[in-house]
């Protein structure tokens, strides 16, 4: 019985933890309004867009949403 307290209570702990990873903390990323981008840094800073791409980093991001008008948002910085 106390085997499934503990399973029950690691479950409890990872529901919780992955419920905060996706509380809504996207973040719109800080791109140039009214300029377009001609080129990006070739740092590697791997961001996840809320359309489900992987971005090289930031400035990446920016140009697919110029190219494609859509508001992407950065879910997590790290890889989908």
């Amino acid at each position: 019985m106390a085997g499934k307290a503990v399973f029950l209570g690691l479950l409890l702990i990872f529901v919780i933890a992955d419920a905060a990873d996706k509380s809504g903390l996207m973040r719109k990323p800080s791109c140039p309004d009214t300029e377009a981008i001609l080129a990006c840094p070739l740092n590697l800073a791997p961001l996840c867009g809320s359309d489900g791409n992987t971005y090289a980093n930031e400035c990446a991001l920016c140009v697919e949403r110029q190219k494609t008008k859509k508001d992407i948002l950065i879910m997590k910085e790290e890889s989908c």
